[in-house]
């Protein structure tokens, strides 16, 4: 499988399990909504890791910043953006555009993360 059907794959089972997430929340079962952050998370980091050696001769600084607070973070917008940021990702890769694709997968992986501290931090 080449690299970019790796990446497509990596997207597309982030947005499946974002969209599990998302019933989590509705079924208020937040053990399995971490979960499938947790998971989501993994797909997009695997998604990076691809890119970066897609891109490899390229200059890979990241100077994308995520604006998010994870002391006041409303889980299930940041899981909705999220998967917005994905749906262009893929938009952005299936036109060719590496870069922005790379960029909004780095963003979302951003945004998961923030979700994972704010998990964390409940949990203390």
């Amino acid at each position: 499988m080449a690299l970019e059907e790796k990446i497509t794959r990596a997207v597309q089972t982030a947005q499946e399990h974002l969209e599990n997430s998302k019933k989590s929340i509705t079924e208020n079962n937040e053990n399995a909504l971490v979960s499938h952050v947790w998971k989501a998370s993994a797909e997009l980091e695997y998604a990076l890791f691809l890119f970066s050696i897609l891109r490899r001769s390229e200059n890979q600084s990241h100077p994308w910043k995520i604006d998010l607070e994870s002391k006041q973070l409303e889980v299930a917008p940041v899981i909705t953006s999220t998967q917005e940021l994905l749906r262009e990702a893929k938009t952005s890769f299936e036109n060719g555009d590496l870069l922005e694709a790379h960029k909004k997968t780095w963003i979302a992986r951003g945004y998961l993360l923030k979700v994972q501290e704010f998990f964390d931090k409940k949990r203390k």
